[in-house]
């Protein structure tokens, strides 16, 4: 059993950062590969990146490619994703998430965190 909770989110202007942050229990997060996603209102849940469990192996989404990094440390239990040139369009909830590889689609990962708020505001 793995639990997340993200933390990081608020309120910016367009054009500024955030980093957001996974904190996950157990001592076997080295194993999990991590993802982040996102969900605005009224619309569906979208990957936004993934790392693999050793941080060697990276995937983004085009949305996020050049503006957002993500990254992890094994020996803190967190996996971070550093957004960059935030646009209105990011506005969503983000949310961290826990699987066996690096993948795309939300139903291929085990463990959801409850998610933190990013709203940017034009």
């Amino acid at each position: 059993q793995v639990q997340l909770v993200e933390s990081g989110g608020g309120l910016v202007q367009a054009g500024g950062s955030l980093r957001l942050s996974c904190a996950a229990s157990g001592r076997t997060f080295s194993r999990y590969a991590m993802g982040w996603f996102r969900q605005a209102p009224g619309k569906e849940r979208e990957f936004v990146a993934a790392i693999s469990g050793s941080g060697g192996y990276r995937l983004y989404a085009d949305s996020a490619q050049g503006r957002f990094t993500i990254s992890r440390d094994n020996a803190k239990n967190t996996v971070y994703l550093q957004t960059n040139s935030l646009k209105p369009e990011d506005t969503a909830v983000y949310y961290c998430a826990a699987g066996g590889i690096p993948r795309t689609r939300g139903d291929q990962y085990d463990y959801w965190g409850q998610g933190t708020q990013v709203t940017v505001s034009s």
